[in-house]
């Protein structure tokens, strides 16, 4: 067999082990990023994503594995007691979100960041959440279910509520459980109904105190120093004066012994 014959016969098989490879390649990271999640069901939905359901499996943690072209995640049901940062960051598609029914008492900053053009529903309803956290739901302008969970009425709820995005009617599910100070008369009731609620009051009344103690305390501070500085200046004068009293009989018994001294 001539060389050349030889030499384009070897670079055709190579040629077929690189494409063979790369088609491979191609195939396991399409997979990775489309297959569907461990130990949940998957389906097709009818604008070609996928609907992913993890319902009542026990799980503790989130899972990371979750198809990027996913549409709509069930995860209720379940033991999860977190939503970690960014987890859900990728799913750029997801539309409906369900974490009900679990033991979610914190979302961290930036929880559901990455959601905010896409997400259209958000359940969190029956969970253990007490604590409002603005910071986890930036951006975000879907309508949540936050019923049913132990929501703290207080003064940092009553501030957050403004700069939140989500569709007015989900803060209707913020019924408060608790409120600081205790006694306000906000339990049971849906907190964003009862907008002549003052729950920052007490804050304001203590800041307003305190800042009155420290100015007293500044005033007094001043007045302290003028005192002490009109006191020491009144010595001061007071001993130059008898200073300056001192000098003529000081100058007497000078000449008075000028004179004896002439005399001998």
């Amino acid at each position: 067999m001539p060389q050349a014959a030889v030499w384009l016969l070897r670079y055709s098989v190579v040629m077929c082990l690189l494409l063979h490879s790369l088609v491979m390649m191609t195939f396991c990271f399409h997979h990775a990023a489309t297959s569907c999640s461990k130990r949940c069901y998957c389906s097709e939905t009818e604008s070609g994503g996928k609907t992913m359901r993890c319902s009542n499996l026990q799980l503790t943690e989130i899972p990371e594995d979750i198809p990027n072209d996913t549409q709509h995640v069930y995860l209720d049901f379940n033991l999860l007691t977190a939503v970690p940062t960014n987890a859900f960051a990728g799913l750029t598609q997801l539309v409906e979100l369900d974490l009900s029914h679990n033991e979610i008492s914190q979302l961290e900053h930036g929880a559901f960041r990455g959601l905010g053009t896409s997400l259209q529903f958000l359940d969190l309803s029956s969970n253990k959440l007490v604590n409002f956290n603005p910071v986890a739901f930036k951006g975000l302008k879907a309508r949540a279910n936050l019923t049913n969970n132990p929501w703290q009425c207080d003064c940092n709820l009553q501030r957050a509520l403004p700069f939140v995005t989500l569709e007015p009617v989900s803060l209707t599910g913020i019924v408060c459980h608790s409120s600081d100070p205790p006694g306000m008369g906000v339990e049971g009731l849906a907190f964003i109904l009862e907008p002549g609620i003052d729950l920052c009051g007490l804050i304001k009344r203590t800041t307003d105190v305190a800042m009155l103690v420290v100015m007293f305390g500044w005033f007094t501070m001043v007045i302290s120093y003028l005192v002490y500085y009109v006191r020491a200046n009144q010595e001061d004068a007071r001993r130059h004066l008898e200073y300056l009293k001192s000098l003529p009989s000081r100058q007497g018994k000078s000449e008075e012994s000028s004179t004896i001294s002439t005399v001998v």
